[in-house]
């Protein structure tokens, strides 16, 4: 294509030379010149019309020569640049709304308003929403308490379980996830079948541990009552009934872990009772020293004087826990250090050793339940891998957090941390 100036200045010049003849004639210079100023200008007019036409209208490319061809193509070839690029996108929202509607879960588009721009048809079958409730706020639609509360606080991170309102006896885990600018994604998937299945391993747990508890209690007392006339009998049967003794022992504290975590596994947070820490700690501190062999030492600091709002056995159990734990794998002349101190965000007990400590890749897992780390320790001295289990579940109803920091050949730490609405730090009456 030839230059659309070389061309557009044959025009100007065809235009001029003949404004020049027609002076020449008429001696009417300056109003030639006008003439010829106002045809070229009406030729740009006409195309400028002819351009706001097809944009318009669309249909056939106009023709035309020197510069305003050169538009006419560049707009032309911008428009299918654009219808181009118009298919592919719908291609590709077509695509997302065909993958997003093939999804089990349920998916809600939510605006700044907490109205509904867009749902699959999961959130149908499992949300009851409908059509007509687009640009409706999903609170107006969802009135459970439990999911307003969770819509109007904003916490991302966190999930919240509700009744389906659609599906009796349907449990739903809704989780809201912010992306683009005041837009958020609301996915709620079907938890029933997993809710039903960790009720029936609770009440597994539960009823097996309760029918176990009375033959061993029976088997417990025979064994310690043979165990007690060791005197009448040979000394390989005394060595046999303190190992049946001692595996009884683990046994009934296995039951027991059991039975507490299916208690604390109830979900609902623990009662605001207030628990005077201190008092909790020191003695806490007192039944461990029992247990400390005669060259450890059990060092307890007490530098806040806040309480907690909770239930006083769990936390026992807690505390109790991580106290046992830090003297089962301290050095035997070591030192198991505890602390009850005030923390930015509000409380921290902290309980510290020095023993062999933790490699990083056991972290993670030890909360979970009968995980243990070998330690090189008896078998007799490990446990049953239910205590630090046990600590993490008291601390979710508590609303704490429990962390673990280790270092190999230097020993570990256990911080149990509470937020401040936990805390009472008044004088208690």
């Amino acid at each position: 294509m030839r230059s659309p100036w070389r061309a557009e200045y044959y025009w100007l010049m065809l235009i001029a030379f003949i404004g020049v003849f027609i002076g020449k004639v008429t001696g009417l210079y300056l109003v030639s010149f006008c003439l010829s100023a106002l045809a070229y200008l009406a030729r740009h007019l006409y195309h400028i019309n002819q351009l706001l036409a097809w944009l318009r209208s669309g249909g056939k490319l106009p023709q035309s020569s020197g510069i305003w061809e050169e538009i006419y193509y560049l707009i032309y070839r911008l428009r299918r640049r654009n219808k181009s690029r118009k298919k592919r996108l719908l291609a590709m929202l077509e695509r997302f709304r065909t993958a997003t509607a093939a999804l089990p879960d349920a998916t809600v588009v939510l605006g700044a308003r907490d109205e509904i721009d867009w749902f699959n048809e999961a959130a149908e079958r499992l949300l009851g929403l409908r059509k007509g409730d687009i640009g409706q706020q999903i609170g107006n639609l969802l009135r459970n308490p439990k999911f307003v509360e969770f819509l109007h606080a904003s916490h991302y991170d966190a999930t919240v379980n509700i009744s389906s309102p659609a599906i009796d006896k349907g449990q739903l885990e809704i989780r809201i996830v912010p992306y683009g600018e005041d837009l958020r994604l609301l996915i709620a998937q079907d938890v029933t079948q997993i809710r039903f299945m960790e009720r029936v391993r609770s009440d597994f747990v539960s009823n097996v541990s309760h029918e176990l508890r009375t033959p061993l209690t029976v088997l417990r007392g025979y064994v310690e009552t043979l165990g007690d006339s060791d005197q009448d009998l040979p000394g390989h049967y005394q060595k046999v009934f303190r190992r049946m003794e001692e595996q009884t022992s683990r046994m009934q504290r296995l039951i027991d872990g059991l039975l507490s975590l299916t208690k604390l596994e109830s979900g609902a947070l623990a009662p605001s009772k207030r628990v005077n820490v201190s008092l909790l700690l020191q003695s806490v501190r007192d039944e461990a020293s029992q247990l400390a062999s005669d060259r450890q030492k059990l060092d307890l600091r007490l530098e806040s004087t806040a309480d907690l709002l909770g239930t006083e056995s769990e936390l026992r159990s807690a505390f109790s826990n991580l106290i046992v734990n830090a003297l089962k794998y301290a050095s035997e002349d070591g030192a198991v250090g505890m602390c009850w101190r005030d923390d930015p965000m509000g409380a921290v007990f902290e309980v510290e050793d020095n023993g062999s400590g933790i490699a990083e890749e056991h972290i993670p897992r030890l909360t979970e339940r009968f995980y243990r780390v070998d330690m090189g320790k008896s078998g007799g001295n490990n446990g049953v891998g239910l205590g630090l289990s046990i600590v993490k579940h008291v601390m979710t109803r508590h609303e704490g957090e429990l962390k673990i920091t280790s270092t190999l050949g230097k020993g570990s730490c256990f911080s149990c941390k509470f937020p401040e609405k936990r805390l009472s730090r008044g004088t208690q009456l």
